[in-house]
């Protein structure tokens, strides 16, 4: 068997995330304990909270300099001292950035029969149920309300925005640059996008949110689902006049994270591939090869460079 290559964080940025915060190398691959399962990377999902976790500890523990950068992903059972999973079994956990890594059996959940496996991290996985949950069970939305999503071409975005439609809603993207923009009218049906590199968003949310907005799905500054633009170095700032407007507009906020609502997963799942199965959902993936693209895959992230749910093949995907 050959050597295990990691990606460690070697030194936790205090600005942009860049490169050289990075290490390749090779390691011995590790022997299983009992109750525990040899795993080999298969897909590796990138995410902006990535990032997050190098600032410090948040629902998890933070990323330290020298460790094996964190990360979850679906693995393939090597060998297993674990009653209920054999060789060849298929899971989903914390795998870190590495082909190979031992972990507790009662830390990985087994992957289902669904294909093509990549949905199983991007429509079926935490970015789908994330935008269902926070959607659907957090915030509601209903016909001929008005949904404005922000990061709309990103791998949770793209799916509100599409769930919004599939409801009934008027629904306005904001997207960086004319291409994306457009890319998320057209191919993803949004009824308009504003973009804010280019655009005047307050006049373009006058013009497409002319009668209010009822639901503000945030994945960009912190006020629900995500904070990418303060996770990278970005200044931290706030709206002004917060408290009166509050009150005038009888506004609920509130932020979630996505297992909050882990007893409603199989409804999630269900609806989530009814619609993928129906085409009512495109399901919109950015799939890159090899681990060791992990580190410009996740700079390219946090810069907005994907559309859709960003991946790494770390190894050939089992027959």
């Amino acid at each position: 068997m050959s050597k295990n290559t990691q990606i460690l964080l070697v030194e936790r940025p205090t600005g942009m995330l860049q490169a050289s915060h990075f290490q390749l190398r090779e390691g011995e691959i590790p022997a299983p304990a009992e109750g525990q399962l040899l795993l080999r990377s298969v897909l590796l999902s990138l995410d902006a909270a990535n990032r997050a976790w190098m600032q410090g500890a948040t629902y998890r523990d933070a990323v330290n300099a020298g460790d094996v950068m964190a990360g979850g992903g679906i693995a393939q059972v090597v060998e297993s001292r674990a009653d209920g999973f054999a060789e060849g079994d298929l899971v989903f956990g914390e795998v870190g950035w590495q082909e190979y890594v031992a972990v507790d059996a009662r830390h990985v959940a087994r992957c289902s029969d669904h294909r093509p496996l990549t949905q199983q991290l991007s429509v079926l996985g935490i970015a789908g149920k994330t935008a269902y949950h926070g959607l659907v069970h957090l915030s509601g939305i209903e016909a001929g309300e008005t949904l404005l999503v922000s990061a709309a071409a990103g791998s949770v975005g793209t799916i509100v925005g599409q769930i919004g439609k599939i409801r009934g809603a008027k629904v306005v993207g904001v997207a960086g640059g004319p291409e994306k923009c457009a890319w998320v009218v057209d191919e993803l049906g949004f009824d308009a996008c504003i973009d804010y590199k280019n655009d005047d968003v307050p006049a373009g949310l006058a013009k497409h949110c002319d009668g209010g907005i009822d639901v503000y799905f945030d994945n960009t500054g912190g006020a629900c689902c995500g904070a990418v633009s303060m996770y990278d170095g970005g200044p931290i700032t706030g709206p002004v006049g917060i408290p009166g407007l509050l009150v005038v507009k009888r506004i609920r906020m509130e932020g979630f994270i996505v297992m909050d609502f882990a007893d409603r997963d199989d409804v999630a799942e269900r609806d989530l591939a009814a619609w993928t199965a129906s085409g009512e959902l495109k399901v919109i993936e950015d799939v890159i090869d090899g681990l060791e693209n992990a580190p410009e895959g996740l700079i390219g992230l946090l810069a907005g460079a994907n559309r859709g749910k960003r991946m790494i093949r770390v190894s050939a995907e089992p027959s």
